[in-house]
């Protein structure tokens, strides 16, 4: 986790961002993925892959945060 540790939060958080919204219109993925995922909808392949691509760096984002401000790591 020394990698994760090392990034800088601008960084993380820029890609992030862009990763979270992507495409902008006319709905971001995660978004939609998620509302197929609570109706229950979310079958095709594709689509579980596109929810966790997008969401991918909510949870990068969430490890660092934990990491870094719950269990004191220092960069």
């Amino acid at each position: 986790m020394v990698w994760l540790d090392k990034m800088q939060w601008s960084i993380l958080l820029i890609v992030g961002s862009l990763f979270l919204l992507a495409p902008f219109t006319p709905e971001p993925h995660l978004i939609e993925k998620s509302r197929m995922l609570f109706l229950g909808t979310l079958v095709k392949p594709i689509d579980i892959f596109d929810l966790f691509f997008h969401g991918l760096p909510l949870c990068i984002i969430a490890i660092k945060a934990y990491r870094q401000f719950v269990l004191k790591v220092e960069n």
